[in-house]
């Protein structure tokens, strides 16, 4: 393709963010430039029915009418101030009474998100180690870029030139859903853990749910031990239903960090919390952090109308939790007529197609054992009948409001037609 030829003599791999690179799937990345509803259209106007949803946030589609009307007008009153805003404080009053927290500070990405809320987590206790679990991705903040060796888990290695093992001396990385491997690391390091962090439910390792009893116990040992509780919700606020996921575990974690739908689309990304430990954040306390474009106005009065939108339309998570169930109970048939081996894990309207013999889908040590040769084939195959699924094996389907049944109904026709083709090949 002409365009990726060009891409790749002004950007790194032709991207500007590494799972675009479609090198997981072994092909030159396709180009988008339009979307509507359910729809996105590369640059030669083929249509492609989208599963990845920009990664989750366009949870009502592309393009409603209603709301590029709203945006369109916001642009008359300003992009950006770096001023105090009135929407600003709009913004925070609403986030804080949708997720039962106190204070928010508004950033622009995930990445950013994450790695205050860790500062803020060790200005707070005056601690400088933190546990995260392998597999679970909090953004590319060096400290979080560690992966556990194949030895004891007190062994550490980064996952990206260019950060220093001093760096990561102070990460401790857990596997997910052993509680023990939590409580030796909280024993070992006695008052030196600043936080833990963690996906509720992971998202960038494709589709993994905790048990119950793992983020119940979760809660209790950290709560024990004076350690700062993280749930990275970038993926799941907003998404699996309105606010934060924790309610659905019926606990409440010291920090949360929100991103993708709460923006509206543009970039954004914020933390939020209990007062006494957001209060440790400058200006009022000695955690510095700061940003231009934090909280501006476009994206908060974009935000605003996508989550007010959500409010009044609940049912939505309803929807989308059906059409998701249906995904997996055709996913799980297709895969039995085929004789293709894999398994589904889902919670509510996230879900993954993993290819391999799986017993169990509980951490990276299961999901590291995927058969991505397959899911190769498997997404050359649907993008050519018209779908696009994320470019990796290791992600989530993501649904939106304007996906249909009939549309879903497509889907696994088509899909069960490419895993007997594969089935054949193989």
């Amino acid at each position: 393709m002409k365009l990726y030829h060009r891409a790749i003599e002004v950007m790194p791999g032709g991207v500007n963010s590494p799972v675009r690179a479609f090198g997981s799937v072994g092909m030159e990345p396709v180009f988008f430039n339009y979307a509507k509803g359910p729809y996105v259209f590369d640059v030669d106007g083929k249509e492609y029915v989208d599963f990845v949803c920009s990664w989750g946030p366009m949870i009502l589609g592309h393009g409603r009418e209603d709301l590029i009307d709203k945006a369109k007008a916001y642009l008359d009153q300003g992009l950006t101030f770096g001023l105090p805003t009135e929407v600003e404080v709009e913004m925070a009053e609403y986030l804080t009474k949708a997720t039962n927290t106190d204070m928010v500070r508004m950033v622009n990405s995930g990445t950013e998100a994450t790695m205050s809320a860790i500062r803020l987590a060790r200005g707070y206790t005056g601690r400088n180690k933190l546990i995260k679990f392998e597999g679970c991705y909090h953004g590319h903040s060096d400290a979080l870029l560690v992966k556990s060796g194949s030895g004891t888990l007190t062994y550490k290695a980064p996952t990206s030139l260019g950060v220093p093992e001093e760096v990561i001396k102070d990460t401790i990385v857990c596997q997910y859903n052993k509680i023990e491997d939590v409580k030796e690391q909280i024993a070992a390091n006695k008052d030196q853990i600043a936080c833990v962090i963690i996906e509720p439910i992971a998202g960038n390792m494709g589709v993994v749910v905790p048990d119950q009893d793992f983020i119940q116990e979760l809660r209790k040992v950290t709560e024990e031990a004076g350690i700062v509780l993280i749930f990275d919700e970038v993926i799941t606020g907003f998404r699996t239903s309105f606010g934060s996921i924790a309610k659905d575990f019926g606990i409440e974690a010291d920090l949360y960090c929100f991103g993708k739908i709460i923006g509206g689309g543009l970039p954004v990304g914020a933390f939020a919390g209990k007062r006494e430990i957001m209060e440790k954040l400058s200006p009022t306390g000695g955690v510095y952090q700061a940003g231009t474009l934090s909280g501006n106005p476009l994206a908060m009065k974009m935000g605003l109308d996508v989550l007010h939108y959500l409010e009044d339309h609940q049912e939505i998570y309803d929807k989308l939790d059906k059409l998701a169930s249906k995904l997996e109970a055709g996913f799980n048939k297709n895969l039995e007529i085929s004789g293709v081996k894999g398994k589904v894990s889902r919670y509510k309207s996230m879900l993954s197609l993993f290819f391999g013999d799986f017993d169990q889908i509980k951490s990276y040590e299961d999901v590291k054992n995927a058969d991505t040769e397959t899911y190769k084939l498997y997404f050359k195959k649907m993008l050519e009948r018209g779908y696009i699924v994320a470019p990796a094996q290791f992600e989530a389907i993501f649904l939106s409001d304007a996906h249909t049944e009939a549309m879903i109904d497509k889907f696994l026709a088509d899909n069960l037609q490419v895993l007997k083709e594969i089935a054949g090949e193989k």
